[in-house]
């Protein structure tokens, strides 16, 4: 058996003109979950990631808190789906801006309630975002990076590094969620949050889900963040 350890990014910069990059406050998430597991002694014998800026930046902070010096693998199949264009493909034309400033409690709240019932049309199939690849096309994205893990790497420890909603999808498809579970895991995964799956050539399953060990401190009890 290996194990599978896959991390959603650090925070973000949400509400920003570029949200693809972490936030100060995202790249101590990052180190400190990289001191965390050297201190424990855990290495790793392959890295995964997405190919977005912040994934890449995620693995960099673990990789200095760890002091690991491995060359990562880039799946594009590990990069999230674009939540302005979800969004987009189900406001009537013209109200774009009805949302408000994700900055307000209020736009924020709006933000997400919209993109949740945009995530449900998406994955019925009856919206198509611009941009975007369908929903059967995003899940082999993920899928495919589980049966490489599994392929190629049995007995070893993978670090997989990616988004909300690629994590939530592989834990979805493992334990065969309905398309609202899914999408409930992916409005809960924490920034930095730690998900493990025990694997064989087989299957994968599921051991931990969301867990924010390297923040389990007074020290970072303002630590966790959602976006």
């Amino acid at each position: 058996m290996g194990t599978l350890y896959l991390v959603r990014h650090g925070q973000a910069s949400f509400g920003a003109a570029d949200y693809d990059r972490l936030s100060e406050l995202g790249e101590r998430q990052s180190e400190r979950l990289g001191r965390y597991w050297a201190a424990r002694g855990l290495r790793f014998d392959a890295v995964i990631t997405g190919t977005l800026r912040r994934h890449a930046q995620t693995w960099a902070g673990i990789a200095r808190g760890a002091g690991l010096d491995l060359s990562p693998l880039e799946w594009p199949g590990l990069n999230e789906y674009d939540s302005e264009a979800v969004i987009r493909a189900i406001l009537p034309k013209g109200h774009e801006d009805a949302l408000g400033s994700p900055k307000s409690p209020e736009g924020y709240k709006a933000h997400f309630r919209v993109l949740r019932d945009g995530l449900r049309q998406w994955m019925a199939g009856t919206v198509s975002p611009v941009g975007m690849p369908d929903y059967t096309d995003f899940v082999h994205g993920v899928t495919s990076a589980l049966e490489h893990v599994r392929s190629g790497h049995v007995g070893q420890n993978v670090l997989l590094v990616s988004s909300g909603g690629p994590i939530s999808t592989a834990v979805g498809h493992v334990l065969g969620l309905s398309p609202d579970a899914t999408i409930d895991l992916n409005m809960r995964i924490r920034n930095s949050a730690v998900t493990e799956f025990q694997f064989n050539p087989k299957r994968h399953h599921l051991l931990t889900y969301n867990t924010l060990p390297h923040l389990d401190n007074d020290e970072c009890r303002d630590w966790v963040t959602f976006a």
